[in-house]
């Protein structure tokens, strides 16, 4: 059944760069990476304060990926 593999998750957002957050509304497929404290990116649209998330738009990034490179 499609709706057992989905979930609803309500978060708060926080700006990689800044201190801004936003709460979050997403339902769909979560990444087994997804966790306080991941940098994630997701689409969607914000209305009223809120960032609505489109389905199954969450990526979780792994850091060592996203990492710069050692000199």
């Amino acid at each position: 059944d499609e709706a057992e593999d989905e979930s609803r998750l309500e978060f708060t957002l926080r700006d990689i760069e800044g201190e801004a957050t936003v709460p979050v509304v997403y339902t769909g497929s979560v990444p087994d990476m997804f966790r306080e404290g991941r940098e994630i990116m997701v689409r969607g649209e914000l209305a009223n304060g809120v960032f609505t998330a489109e389905r199954d738009s969450l990526v979780t990034k792994c850091p060592s990926k996203y990492s710069p490179a050692d000199s």
